[in-house]
């Protein structure tokens, strides 16, 4: 090896080991611990080999390297570091561990990969597969130049079987998914773990659901985002314009026409803003993406739509709308009124919660959403849990719940209650 490659080499592993003491500390400020085996592999794998094009300092980064494109739209991607680390822990956490485990990996990048084939071992297996030969190729050249000559690399639609009479230990996906098809559940194990970023109601959480008969529940969850899952599974976010740089996103089938739906709350953001408070205090480590998922269960059983309010930074200095989080606030349109999650109310380092409605309604409906942020503070702040059964099963064979119908799978949002602090 030249004086000059090993220097770069040092200078990788020293970018390494930083990066995965800085995913350590945010771990541990979201209450989480990263499983011992899950940073050795962190600490192994050349992530710099799996991001051909960019500098050895950006590999580093904690954030995601797009790796293809078409046109203005990100369809491939090597995931943020963090998003990877969180999920293969709750991987880890779920089956006790990954030694000697057969793995399915239904999203093509190589550096996931290869992080999979440090945890399962010399007696485990990985399988890696995407609908995109082009992802796939430049996998199989990475995980080749990494020394990964064992990982199966294929090009197929992961909606169908991968590998007939195959079965599975865990499947990881690695792209955002909408529904969860029955080939995922049929190639689990009897008591085996998807882990997936999962759409509902416009929200993504990564969720570990593990095996049972014909259904799946949920063991973990995180929050995160990633590109779309393509193919005949894919369903791309929706996203409707109200106004300059205000967007609504319909993520499940709504029972009013998308235009309709924008020219309506269009007109209503330009009648005046009523504000309610919850009259609070919360901590800064309050986990509001469970809030949003509380409010989204309730306001999508009582509002005519429900949908996620995006905003652009211009548009929120300009005072047309004051979101939650610019990137997506619950909101619905309820007997003529829209009303959303709104910016938070700090004193100090505490904060109250509000909500903002527009419409002849205005302040009973922004009072309504407070009184579901109360109910749900009143609950212990409960965090969600997820059932999936097959789309046919009956209403009386589910659990009480939210029921969100998609294709392939009925899913049932539940929050238990919270016993201790």
């Amino acid at each position: 090896m030249s004086v000059d490659t090993a220097s770069r080499a040092e200078g990788a592993e020293r970018l390494r080991n930083a990066l995965v003491d800085t995913i350590i500390t945010d771990h541990a400020d979201k209450g989480l611990a990263m499983p011992a085996e899950v940073e050795r592999a962190m600490r192994t794998v050349p992530r710099e080999v799996f991001t051909p094009g960019v500098s050895v300092e950006r590999a580093y980064e904690n954030t995601a390297v797009i790796t293809a494109r078409r046109g203005e739209e990100a369809v491939s991607s090597v995931s943020a570091p963090y998003l990877i680390a969180e999920m293969l822990g709750q991987a880890v956490e779920a089956l006790g561990g990954l030694k000697g485990r057969a793995v399915l990996e239904v999203g093509s990048g190589g550096y996931n990969a290869s992080l999979l084939r440090e945890l399962v071992g010399p007696t485990g297996s990985v399988t890696t597969v995407d609908i995109d030969p082009e992802v796939t190729d430049r996998a199989a050249s990475c995980l080749e130049r990494a020394g990964y000559n064992d990982v199966t690399v294929m090009c197929a639609d992961a909606e169908h079987l991968v590998e007939p009479d195959r079965h599975y230990d865990l499947i990881i996906v690695t792209a955002g998914a909408w529904d969860i098809p029955s080939a995922w559940r049929e190639q689990l194990h009897g008591d085996g773990v998807l882990v997936v970023p999962l759409r509902t109601f416009g929200l993504t959480r990564s969720w570990a659901l593990r095996r049972s008969g014909d259904r799946l529940a949920s063991v973990s969850h995180r929050q995160c985002g990633f590109v779309s899952m393509r193919g005949e599974g894919g369903r791309p976010l929706r996203y409707v314009d109200v106004a300059d740089g205000v967007h609504l996103r319909l993520d499940e089938d709504p029972q009013t026409a998308p235009d309709v739906i924008a020219r309506t709350v269009a007109d209503l953001l330009n009648q005046p803003r009523q504000v309610a408070w919850a009259g609070v205090s919360l901590p800064p480590r309050t986990v509001l993406a469970d809030l949003d998922l509380w409010l989204a269960a309730r306001l999508a059983g009582e509002a005519e739509e429900f949908m996620m309010l995006t905003a652009q930074e211009a548009a929120v200095k300009s005072g047309i709308v004051a979101p939650s989080w610019r990137f997506g606030a619950p909101a619905a349109l309820v007997e003529g009124t829209f009303s959303y999650r709104s910016v938070l109310n700090w004193t100090g380092r505490m904060f109250d919660l509000g909500a903002s409605a527009h419409g002849p309604a205005a302040a009973a409906a922004a009072g309504r959403m407070v009184e579901h942020m109360r109910a749900w503070l009143d609950a212990g702040n409960p965090s969600p849990a997820l059932d999936v059964a097959p789309a046919r099963t009956p209403d009386g064979d589910l659990p009480d719940g939210t029921v969100l119908d998609k294709r392939h799978s009925r899913f049932v949002l539940t929050f238990p209650t919270v016993t201790s602090r």
